[in-house]
């Protein structure tokens, strides 16, 4: 997904997710940006399967009889 930085107000990054909708996104998610910039959001699929596999291995290990 793409969102356009509109503005900053304090701590948040104003951003256009689509024709005039806007969503408040935390600031530190977007270092050094800019108003006007684009800012793609991901949804890593395999990654995130790959981290839930990890955990689950790790909560066998630690919760093992």
């Amino acid at each position: 997904m793409k969102v356009i930085i509109d503005r900053f107000e304090g701590e948040y990054a104003v951003v256009e997710i689509d024709s005039n909708n806007y969503v408040n996104l935390p600031r530190v998610l977007v270092p050094n940006s800019k108003e006007g910039d684009i800012v793609l959001i991901e949804v890593k699929k395999e990654e995130s399967k790959n981290r839930k596999e990890h955990i689950q291995k790790l909560m066998n290990d630690v919760f093992s009889d």
